[in-house]
């Protein structure tokens, strides 16, 4: 095994002080571009390679920006969401020069994840109940902003009008004569029931049942016609089956709490001889690539996924810059809009 190269060994090669070999790696702006260049050529012949975690301890910075998880990366994976919200992300690392690290749960808990990822700050989403999250994030004295979750009034939040847009959804379904509904939501992790939901499909559903409600509409059930599912194309198909088998006339119309949800449900309708808009009208929320070249293309609720993700890391950034002590606590609520789709139709119902 050949001798570490140190900084001392690289100023010597360079003729320059050991400061300049530091200033170079830690804050290039102190010395001439050509300077730098010339630090670095030497270092590289030499085969100098930093030592990241020496780097950490002595600066306290990770040059890393961590992105805490509802589910497993397994599952996470399978959401076509998170990789346009990883875009989001992913412009502002590369323009920072920072990388971004996945925190998924530990022991299926984010709250036990959080003391274990060496990061500056952190990305929240999906938080969909706090169980001591937010405090053990501000006790970190890290800055962080979380999406799509319940808004505290101490924590920095990016959500969008989700009741809103269901409520407008659910409406639309409605002049088309649909009487018999049911809601396909990711997994909660609650089993009280819909009523006890919290943060984003809260929002969701609640547009739902205001709808409902302000036209007569029969109350949704647990189980019935409100079905939680993995969010995955698979967690569709096994939700249509599930319908399928408790309902003994089919619902008209299924709404789904997201595209990848709708994907599935479509799939499965189809394998078993469906057609659609003409059995059954299916909706989604996201507004993913495929949704628009979908078979067919699918009604849903566009909003700006990509655009939080990068709303999300500029904020940190911005807070790092200014110094978390001096940071404001922003909430905002982005616009998102109904697609009408060829997904949905007429009741079956009325056509008859």
């Amino acid at each position: 095994m050949g001798k570490k190269i140190t900084m001392q060994d690289i100023a010597d090669a360079a003729r320059v002080s050991k400061s300049a070999v530091s200033f170079a790696y830690n804050t290039p702006d102190r010395l001439s571009s050509e300077t730098v260049e010339h630090i670095f050529s030497v270092a590289k012949e030499l085969g100098y390679v930093r030592n990241p975690v020496a780097y950490m301890l002595r600066t306290q910075k990770t040059n890393s920006l961590g992105l805490l998880l509802p589910q497993q990366l397994g599952r996470v994976l399978e959401n076509p969401y998170y990789s346009e919200f990883i875009q989001g992300i992913g412009q502002i690392c590369e323009r920072e020069g920072l990388t971004l690290l996945l925190v998924p749960p530990l022991r299926n808990s984010m709250l036990k994840a959080i003391p274990y990822a060496a990061v500056d700050g952190f990305i929240v989403t999906g938080l969909e109940e706090d169980r001591g999250e937010v405090e053990a994030l501000m006790q970190q004295g890290k800055p962080f902003v979380i999406v799509d979750s319940e808004v505290h009034s101490q924590a920095p939040s990016i959500n969008i009008d989700e009741t809103r847009a269901m409520k407008e959804l659910t409406e639309h379904l409605i002049s088309l004569g649909h009487r018999n509904f049911v809601v396909i939501s990711p997994e909660s992790g609650n089993d009280d029931g819909y009523l006890s939901w919290h943060g984003t499909i809260r929002r969701r559903i609640d547009g739902v049942i205001s709808a409902l409600e302000e036209n007569g509409i029969a109350p949704l059930v647990d189980k019935k016609n409100v079905i939680e599912v993995p969010c995955t194309r698979t967690g569709g198909k096994e939700a249509f089956a599930q319908i399928k088998q408790n309902n003994s006339v089919l619902p008209t119309a299924f709404i789904c709490f997201s595209d990848v949800i709708a994907f599935g449900v479509m799939d499965a309708a189809r394998q078993f001889g469906l057609q659609i808009p003409r059995d059954i009208s299916v909706t989604g929320f996201d507004d993913l690539d495929e949704s628009a070249c979908s078979n067919p293309p699918l009604t849903t609720v566009k909003q700006p996924v990509t655009t939080k993700g990068r709303l999300a890391a500029e904020y940190i950034v911005e807070t790092l810059n200014a110094g978390y002590e001096r940071a404001s606590s922003r909430h905002v609520c982005l616009p998102i809009t109904v697609l009408l789709r060829e997904s949905i139709g007429p009741a079956a119902s009325i056509r008859e």
